[in-house]
């Protein structure tokens, strides 16, 4: 968008002005790499000694901070929202030219609306409804019967199968799969036969969806990711799952099929979370924890366990394979002592 003053940053986001309000921002940058004309941001008293050298015009900082700076700053109560309100506002996402590129296949059927781009060697299927300003990137894939709201952005190589909805303002990566059929088999004497997956996809408004990420089909009913959740990367979510609004989980998490997981909830990287549970609203799930049994009370909760030494780690595992031989030997010693 060019250039904007800081008088102008400030009055538009509501923050406190400590500097010339003249001077002009062009671009946005870390502390360190920041030139004059760039903003930046301290949110993380970590790197609070890069605030005392930065060359950036502007920081986005606490009012308690406000002394490390050299420069001029931007007082906010939370510097890094303050700093993403900003930077979407100073760099906009690039917008795609409505219309239908020639090498893209529209099915007659397809109601597309006028605002809409439909990129190069897209497929849009039977019965899908593109909503006003939606953009489907090259090479994705809409197989029918999807319904995509407006303000989406359906990212390269995306799969959508049939009897996906998603509401507007949607944020779909590249090579994400949606509606795939869920892990559905069942063992007859010797063999498995393949349950029937007949339900579909349902997002909510403003979902983002990380590149790679899979969310599978219901088996009946369908699989639910509700307003405001953002998936990472190369996520798995199993069928009939329900994630509630505005939870966020990180990547390479694994959901299995049937399980709940409530609204405002947080799910570090490599979590894997067993099927048929259900986990409150407000909880926090830290990296590399398994989660076997449903989590009924809002917390922090984690069973990974850390990385250590080599060595360290070996006599740890050792005396793991103890536990059981060292519980007996406690609880007979307890009885020999209430006698």
């Amino acid at each position: 968008m060019g250039s904007v003053t800081l008088g102008e940053i400030a009055v538009r986001f509501g923050l406190t002005l400590q500097g010339n309000p003249d001077e002009r921002i062009h671009e946005v940058a870390t502390l360190k790499s920041a030139q004059p004309g760039a903003l930046t941001f301290l949110a993380n008293p970590q790197y609070a000694r890069l605030a005392e050298t930065t060359r950036a015009s502007a920081i986005i900082l606490r009012e308690r901070d406000a002394a490390l700076s050299p420069t001029s700053v931007l007082i906010a109560n939370d510097p890094y929202v303050a700093y993403a309100k900003i930077a979407a506002w100073l760099i906009p996402t690039p917008s795609a030219p409505a219309g239908i590129h020639p090498s893209a296949v529209v099915d007659p059927q397809a109601r597309v609306a006028p605002s809409a781009s439909v990129g190069p060697l897209a497929y849009v299927g039977p019965g899908v409804v593109l909503g006003e300003r939606t953009v489907v990137q090259a090479g994705a894939m809409l197989l029918g019967e999807n319904v995509v709201g407006a303000d989406c952005r359906i990212g390269p190589k995306v799969s959508l199968y049939p009897n996906v909805h998603m509401g507007d303002r949607c944020l779909i990566h590249a090579g994400a799969v949606l509606g795939a059929d869920g892990f559905g088999l069942a063992m007859d004497q010797d063999h498995w036969i393949k349950v029937p997956q007949l339900g579909g996809v349902r997002l909510g408004s403003d979902v983002e969806v990380g590149a790679n990420t899979t969310i599978d089909r219901g088996a009946i009913e369908h699989t639910v990711i509700e307003d405001d959740v953002r998936l990472d990367n190369q996520i798995q979510v199993g069928h009939n799952v329900r994630i509630g609004a505005h939870t966020a989980i990180a990547g390479c998490v694994g959901i299995s099929g049937s399980t709940e997981i409530g609204r405002y909830c947080m799910i570090a990287g490599f979590v894997g979370i067993a099927g048929h549970l259900k986990i409150v609203d407000r909880v926090v799930v830290l990296g590399y924890s398994l989660v076997s049994h449903s989590i009924l009370s809002p917390g922090v909760y984690s069973s990974g366990v850390p990385a250590q030494e080599a060595q360290k780690w070996r006599r740890t595992v050792a005396r793991l394979r103890q536990l059981d031989e060292m519980h007996t030997r406690l609880r007979r010693l307890e009885r020999v002592q209430s006698e």
